[in-house]
């Protein structure tokens, strides 16, 4: 490929989708992709955010699952990745998609031949670090954390969240219990593997 990245079939684009649990560190991954790798960036959450503005409801967790239930009751299991990779076609720089939740969304990015990459760490380890973000939809004491979680890893249907089975599909998976420089050293290993 011209820009050293994965070919795919539709571009000469290395596309990741990234995965993983909740505060786990899917965003400082997706940082350090944008800001040192030049790869453009696409968030599923963002997509969900501006429907949910647009539907005048509030910007919870809550919410964003309801959201995002109904356009992939409606569409399709993977519709908020398709509209995100259509959006990506023009893109000259290699992409990553933010917070891939359904089987669905993670197949589709696979037959494009786009690699999944999952990070997970210690879970009060991520509670600590969504209370020091504190976006709106982190609003919550431990243990709706918790319940939040759960209800998010594994469900059985095709339009709702199973990040558990996503994570089993990555081609990589990054343990974030350290610091930054430990995670980013994970990422240009992974990088590199996937080069080669």
């Amino acid at each position: 490929c011209g820009n050293g990245g994965v070919r795919t079939r539709k571009t000469n684009n290395m596309i990741i989708g990234i995965t993983g649990t909740n505060g786990a560190g899917k965003g400082t991954i997706v940082d350090y992709l944008a800001n040192t790798k030049g790869f453009a960036h696409y968030s599923v959450r963002e997509f969900l955010i501006k429907e949910i503005e647009a539907r005048g409801l509030p910007v919870e967790r809550p919410t964003m699952r309801q959201v995002a239930n109904e356009l992939r009751k409606e569409h399709g299991p993977a519709y908020v990745v398709e509209q995100l990779l259509a959006r990506a076609q023009t893109e000259t720089e290699n992409v990553v998609v933010e917070s891939i939740r359904t089987v669905g969304e993670a197949e589709l990015l696979k037959s494009k031949g786009a690699l999944l990459w999952a990070v997970n760490a210690d879970r009060k380890v991520r509670y600590e670090r969504v209370l020091k973000r504190w976006s709106e939809t982190d609003k919550v004491d431990f243990e709706t954390f918790c319940i939040y979680e759960d209800r998010e890893m594994q469900s059985q249907e095709p339009w709702d969240m199973n990040v558990f089975s996503v994570m089993k599909m990555a081609d990589h998976i990054f343990t974030n219990d350290g610091t930054q420089n430990d995670l980013f050293a994970q990422v240009e290993e992974a990088l590199n593997k996937a080069l080669k």
